[in-house]
């Protein structure tokens, strides 16, 4: 393990948790990179005078926010709340989003720098939101883009929220600017009630390595505003990658991150050089995250060991400048005849194995519910309870039991409820990427 970190800024630090040895012939290797990051809520505390972050939040005004009419209110709600938690400093602007985004606040293309006063401005703008219209999500994080392109804030993060499908825009044109957006901005997306889309919104947070969640009734819309843009206000260091390097003759096979979400970053890599690939990680503050690596190494013979890849956290230098090192860590691989020490299988890595299979698990069972396939629901849904129970997931634990009435947890036993509320399943379903830590002796 390797620390870089300049004093004055977050410290970074890398650990490798792996089984090195393989067995003649073995090419597999896994490890389970721990990324975490100290200091950074301090340093954001230290660096709130200048605009160190830049926020736009977009708020879903199509006509069905006005049914029932509590979900209009509760964003307006909402978003004040959200615009209250604003550091002073913080470059911000709302947008009201239906078949078209319109400025809300502060208007004319451009961004509010947060204080006393604006934060009042901008609350008074709010009474302008109205319901009507329909949805069209690509052409609010669109001019969410060129907003926060504005800025030099070092953090650029979106705050959105929708209530309803992306009906009025070809699926293809979301996409496309999702693909344009990723790495300039984060997003988290929140779907509020229960006639939003599971996968769009989790796919909107996915390619802007944003969270994603469900608010099912609207009176909670202002504590999980708050609790977002305090997770924003605490973020200090942005555009942060994961650079693998490798020997020749090895062959990364997949990179996801396992906690505190699932997220498989594999198809995201960007080349950085002979046999180095760089993986997105987003914005970071006092936090720590973990990383799945599967690369597979030539065949060797017994005593024989090589270093599989070499994990750097690197931070974009300015124009024309290097990229600075965070932190640093090794994956290595050695051969032994040791059948003990050859099939031991790391705690973490195993855990983390056990943690996407259950996330994957659970979304196969309710895809296999919704086709009306009640075997195949059930067994993945039982197999789901068995490893949430197994891994000590009480969360994922308790959604599962409003799906399935469980008979036995250890063995996967359970039969499907015959009535689900959609909410319940709606929950199970954005919330499945959610892991639990591995257990530390």
């Amino acid at each position: 393990m390797a620390n870089f970190a300049k004093p004055s800024a977050p410290r970074f630090s890398v650990e490798v948790y792996q089984n090195e040895f393989l067995p003649e012939g073995g090419r597999d290797v896994h490890a389970i990179v721990t990324v975490t990051s100290t200091g950074g809520a301090a340093a954001a505390r230290a660096s709130a005078a200048r605009s160190s972050a830049a926020v736009v939040i977009m708020v879903d005004c199509s006509g069905s926010m006005e049914y029932p009419p509590d979900k209009m209110r509760g964003a307006r709600e909402a978003t004040a709340a959200a615009i209250d938690t604003l550091r002073d400093g913080t470059a911000f602007a709302v947008i009201d989003g239906t078949h078209v985004a319109r400025e809300v606040y502060p208007g004319q293309g451009r961004l509010a720098v947060a204080d006393a006063a604006t934060r009042a401005q901008a609350k008074e703008a709010l009474r302008s939101l109205r319901s009507g219209g329909g949805t069209a999500i690509g052409t609010w994080l669109r001019l969410a883009d060129g907003l926060l392109r504005q800025s030099t804030a070092t953090i650029r993060h979106g705050i959105l929220l929708t209530d309803g499908r992306n009906e009025h825009e070809d699926p293809a044109v979301l996409r496309a600017t999702l693909e344009a957006c990723a790495g300039r901005f984060t997003c988290d997306a929140r779907g509020v009630g229960t006639d939003w889309e599971v996968k769009e919104v989790t796919g909107i947070a996915s390619a802007l390595l944003g969270s994603a969640d469900i608010v099912a009734d609207p009176a909670h819309l202002s504590e999980d505003f708050t609790l977002m843009m305090e997770n924003v206000m605490g973020k200090e260091v942005a555009d942060v990658a994961l650079r693998l390097w490798t020997p020749v003759g090895v062959e990364i096979q997949y990179v996801k991150q396992v906690a505190p979400t699932v997220q498989d970053l594999s198809d995201r890599r960007t080349e950085a050089g002979p046999r180095a690939g760089d993986y997105p990680t987003g914005s970071w503050g006092d936090e720590s995250r973990e990383y799945h690596v599967c690369v597979r190494v030539p065949a060797a013979s017994v005593g024989q060991e090589m270093l599989a890849a070499r994990a750097t956290l690197l931070l974009p230098g300015a124009p024309g400048e290097p990229p600075a090192t965070l932190a640093q860590g090794l994956v290595r691989a050695v051969w032994t005849d040791d059948l003990a020490a050859s099939t031991a299988i790391n705690a973490q890595v195993a855990h983390y194995t056990g943690q996407a299979e259950l996330s994957q698990a659970i979304q196969q069972g309710l895809e296999a519910r919704k086709m009306g396939d009640v075997d195949g629901a059930t067994a993945k849904l039982g197999r789901a309870v068995q490893l949430a129970s197994a891994s000590g997931n009480a969360d994922t634990a308790k959604l599962l039991a409003k799906v399935v009435d469980v008979v036995d947890a250890a063995a996967g036993t359970v039969r499907l409820k015959a009535k689900v509320a959609d909410a319940d399943e709606m929950t199970l379903e954005t919330r499945s990427i959610q892991t639990v830590r591995v257990k530390k002796s």
